[in-house]
């Protein structure tokens, strides 16, 4: 129950400050030509998930690598996820080149550099891995691979999950609400799925 509050803790504190994004800033703050129906929290939003979907894609490539050892549970589901998030980068990379807007480039391998907000990174609140964490990850096999890695894409799926809950609250872009839609929809399934994985 703990680890249910935290996240509700942490989601609401995610779609509040989406709604502040979108109080504060319009489309006249963002460089170049916005897409119409698109506002900067859309925009933040995709500059945002790209890099955290490319994360999920590494992830995946570790587990599909067989010097892992990962299960065969693990394996299919990586693949299902790798197949999922990769034409979503290359979706999310053309609306981007369309509104004229440069894609993220502060998050690297691991996590985005930003400042606290209310005593909260928001490394943790979008899931990402950090690069320990990741070294952890790479260095690790067969059963203890497969925990390492469950835990670590549960939380990597909640934040990205919080994520789009904020663009839904504060974007207007019908094509990014869809992609949100469908992160919260299929990423809900899958960490249920990986939590009974754990449970074995």
């Amino acid at each position: 129950m703990k680890k249910v509050s935290t996240f509700s803790g942490v989601l609401l504190a995610v779609v509040g400050l989406s709604a502040c994004a979108g109080a504060s800033h319009d489309m006249s703050t963002m460089s170049g030509a916005v897409m119409p129906g698109s506002t900067d929290p859309d925009v933040m939003f995709v500059q945002g998930m790209i890099p955290h979907h490319e994360q999920a894609v590494v992830m995946a490539d570790l587990a599909l690598d067989p010097a892992a050892g990962a299960s065969q549970e693990v394996v299919a589901l990586a693949t299902r996820i790798k197949n999922a998030q990769a034409p979503e980068i290359e979706l999310m990379n053309s609306w981007l080149t369309s509104w004229s807007v440069p894609p993220q480039t502060d998050m690297t391998g691991g996590a985005m550099d930003h400042s606290n907000t209310g005593g909260m990174n928001m490394d943790n609140m979008m899931g990402m891995m950090s690069t320990e964490e990741m070294t952890t990850l790479k260095s690790s096999t067969g059963a203890a691979f497969d925990t390492a890695w469950l835990n670590g894409m549960i939380k990597h799926h909640q934040g990205a999950i919080m994520m789009a809950y904020g663009v839904k609250t504060s974007g207007k872009n019908p094509e990014v609400i869809n992609l949100a839609d469908q992160i919260i929809l299929s990423q809900t399934a899958e960490i249920a799925e990986m939590q009974g994985m754990l449970g074995k």
